[in-house]
């Protein structure tokens, strides 16, 4: 059931972010719209709609939510896969998922003033910075 629910869940997100997809919602609504007037704007036009976008959007929650933990749970084994070929690389960080906030939060402070001790002097973000700082003085 795993595999058989693994793939149709990639092919549903696949065809459903497909600008094809965004097309025929588009046209969907256009046409539920043109109905309107028809139908006297009545009770049942405005359940048709409310109906099936409620269905589809708890449907999509599932699949998207599907998706996201497949392609999370991807790019944290290539992750650790970096960080284990890599000499001199702190391997614990593989575990890092498994900290707590306070913890991931004195980590990250720790990578922001490395890759700010790392900035070259002319970098670009110090340029764009300056350039902003002399655009708002005049």
């Amino acid at each position: 059931m795993s595999e058989t629910f693994r793939r149709a869940a990639a092919r549903v997100a696949c065809a459903l972010g497909s600008p094809w997809a965004f097309a025929a919602a588009v046209l969907l609504v256009c046409v539920w719209a043109a109905l309107g007037p028809i139908l006297q704007f009545s009770e049942g036009w405005q359940l048709v709609i409310n109906t099936g976008t409620t269905i589809a959007t708890f449907l999509m929650l599932f699949i998207l939510q599907n998706s996201q933990n497949r392609d999370t749970k991807a790019i944290n084994i290539k992750l650790d896969e970096l960080l284990r070929a890599i000499e001199g690389a702190r391997t614990g960080l593989a575990a890092v998922g498994d900290l707590s906030d306070e913890e991931m939060e004195k980590l990250e402070g720790e990578f922001r003033s490395l890759a700010a001790d790392a900035k070259p002097e002319g970098s670009s973000a110090q340029a764009c910075k300056e350039t902003q700082a002399t655009a708002t003085s005049q």
